[in-house]
């Protein structure tokens, strides 16, 4: 079991948002992002950071959009469409869009649509 999946969103979340709006990319585009991958509204993204909720946690009670599998690329030096744990892969997919938002990809290439 890998470290990340105790860790709680909150610690991380606020790392997601330096490094979008230091790309000139805004919180609410992250957090449209999130939905997207998550199915998680507003409140609920606002509930999960507050209540220290886990990445474990966190996807279990997510609903994946039916497009992740369009989600393709390398983070941290591995594939993110080979990752074997469900849950890694998940994360993985986090980190994907997060990084396509910060390198200033349209919206609709970073959402699939």
């Amino acid at each position: 079991m890998s470290r990340i999946f105790t860790v709680s969103v909150a610690s991380v979340y606020p790392h997601y948002v330096n490094k979008v709006e230091r790309k000139g990319r805004s919180k609410a585009e992250l957090d449209q992002v999130i939905e997207w991958l998550t199915g998680f509204d507003e409140a609920a993204l606002a509930h999960h950071p507050t209540a220290g909720t886990t990445f474990e946690d966190f996807f279990a009670q997510a609903r994946l959009n039916a497009h992740v599998d369009q989600i393709k690329g390398v983070v941290c030096g591995v594939r993110v469409e080979e990752i074997d744990d469900p849950l890694m892969q998940r994360i993985r997919y986090l980190d994907k869009l997060v990084d396509e938002l910060a390198r200033g990809q349209a919206m609709d290439k970073v959402l699939r649509a």
